[in-house]
């Protein structure tokens, strides 16, 4: 499925604008997932009723901060899985319709629409971002007693 590598942040900045229709998903790719279009709980085997992604559009509540902060974090939030899952796990954008909650209270999404792959570079300026935050923070990476770790 041949799909634009948006590049930049800024790339996926201008994409998501005002939309709330747009998720990210960290995968193989559009590809294997359309094929069964479901995700599955890791720690339960559970199927869920739709794939996990993370919502891009910026919350109300969000007010007049920076968007590309919102979706930094957005990003930042699930990079360590590449490492954790799969080294050809990479996040794509795709729009598609909410269709319940996971197990960690992420969208389960339906009727997706594949639209672009995130590259590396957008990836890094995420990093970078977050990493200059006033705050504390890290991805929402577990060990394997399920704590929390940071980098």
């Amino acid at each position: 499925m041949p799909l634009t590598t948006l590049a930049s942040l800024e790339d996926l900045c201008r994409l998501v604008a005002d939309r709330h229709d747009l998720y990210v998903r960290w995968s193989r790719g559009p590809e294997p997932d359309l094929a069964s279009l479901f995700s599955t709980d890791d720690l339960t085997g559970v199927r869920l009723p739709g794939l996990s992604a993370s919502a891009l559009g910026v919350e109300e509540w969000w007010g007049r901060r920076p968007a590309h902060v919102w979706i930094a974090r957005r990003l930042y939030d699930y990079c360590h899985l590449p490492r954790v899952k799969a080294p050809d796990t990479r996040p794509w954008v795709l729009r598609g319709r909410e269709v319940g909650r996971g197990p960690d209270n992420e969208p389960l999404v339906a009727d997706v629409q594949p639209l672009a792959w995130i590259g590396d570079g957008a990836i890094a300026e995420a990093v970078d971002i977050i990493e200059h935050q006033p705050g504390r923070w890290g991805p929402l990476d577990r060990d394997s007693t399920g704590h929390r770790r940071t980098r």
